[in-house]
């Protein structure tokens, strides 16, 4: 394990800029967090509990260029626009977030493999750190997901005076190297792993009390696809939502995408993806209208794929890490947890 003390830390952010492109928690002029290029300026953030949204568009960005067509009189020419080379380094990834990716990686990774994603994926190197203050929304160890252990290429904890630093897969080595060729890591002494494991007790004993320390999905829904699908419930759910799409626009694993043609120039068209949502009425509108036509549908669709139809074809995996930004930004309340709970009540019902 290394260390390097706090009021170092603009050392060791310059020491990862030399090596590839930096992005961590930082704060606009308004304070928002989110993650940024770290550059001359900017102001890192890197105690921040959570950031408003996740790290998601290093490797699916909210719009991104695929194509360019480009004509001369009756000639075409297609261009395809490839990710830029290089490394990524993506730094304070918190432990849901970590997990994120991995069930992204279920999507884009799969045959056929989205390229693009494979390849911002295949350069980035992801330094996670363990959470010290979870916060109310927080629900991650519904999912098995150790808040103080990101599953990262490194693992970092902020702890006294000083951030540890220890690699936990051959890329976490790689960069670990040459930090300590740079000279801005330092061996930690023998008190080091009682420091971090005071840490990771103490965030336990935060999870502990939270408000929902004992919410668990229940199984049970998606081993009867039909009665979660046909239940009473989702009438009464769907009513307060609003259509505005913010949950899907903050979750970390939500991956739905359009595909649009934009023209530049007579000459230039431009096809790029760009983030949707299946809580839109426009979702998948095709020639004869859209095949969920009512709210109730949409909603119903979003919370079945997280909850059911994912977990079905992902060895039991949820499409849903536990993070809480869908309980801090929707504007009705309505959230994944306050689903679950409804739906599992329904069903306690209707088989009395």
């Amino acid at each position: 394990m290394y260390k390097i003390a706090k009021d170092k830390l603009p050392e060791l952010y310059a020491a990862l800029q030399n090596i590839g492109t930096l992005l961590l928690p930082c704060a606009d002029k308004a304070g928002r967090i989110d993650f940024a290029q770290y550059r001359e300026g900017v102001q890192p953030a890197l105690e921040a509990p959570l950031t408003s949204r996740s790290a998601k568009d290093v490797f699916f960005p909210q719009v991104e260029n695929l194509l360019t067509f480009k004509t001369s009189g009756k000639e075409l020419a297609l261009e395809q626009n490839v990710p830029p080379a290089g490394t990524t380094i993506v730094m304070g990834v918190r432990a849901c977030d970590a997990r994120s990716f991995k069930i992204l990686d279920k999507v884009f990774l799969k045959a056929p493999v989205d390229t693009y994603y494979q390849a911002r994926r295949e350069s980035c190197v992801l330094i996670g750190l363990g959470c010290s203050a979870p916060e109310e929304t927080c629900f991650c160890h519904a999912f098995g997901i150790e808040a103080a252990a990101p599953e990262t290429d490194v693992q970092t904890w902020l702890a006294a005076d000083a951030l540890y630093w220890q690699a936990a897969t051959a890329k976490g080595e790689e960069l670990t190297a040459k930090l300590l060729e740079s000279g801005v890591l330092f061996d930690a002494d023998a008190a080091a792993e009682k420091v971090v494991n005071e840490q990771k007790e103490q965030t336990q004993k935060i999870l502990s009390v939270l408000p929902l320390h004992n919410f668990k999905i229940n199984d049970e829904l998606r081993k009867d696809e039909l009665k979660a699908f046909q239940s009473k419930a989702w009438e009464q759910l769907s009513a307060g939502c609003l259509s505005c799409c913010t949950c899907t626009y903050v979750c970390p694993t939500c991956h739905c995408y359009d595909i649009r043609d934009y023209q530049e120039t007579e000459e230039r068209t431009q096809r790029y993806r760009c983030w949707d949502s299946c809580m839109a009425k426009d979702f998948t509108l095709m020639a004869h209208g859209s095949p969920r036509k009512t709210k109730l549908e949409r909603f119903r669709q979003r919370y079945m794929h997280k909850l059911v139809y994912f977990p079905e074809n992902n060895e039991g995996e949820y499409a849903c890490v536990g993070c809480g930004r869908c309980l801090q930004k929707c504007p009705v309340q309505l959230n994944i947890v306050k689903v679950a709970k409804a739906l599992e009540k329904a069903e306690v019902k209707q088989d009395v």
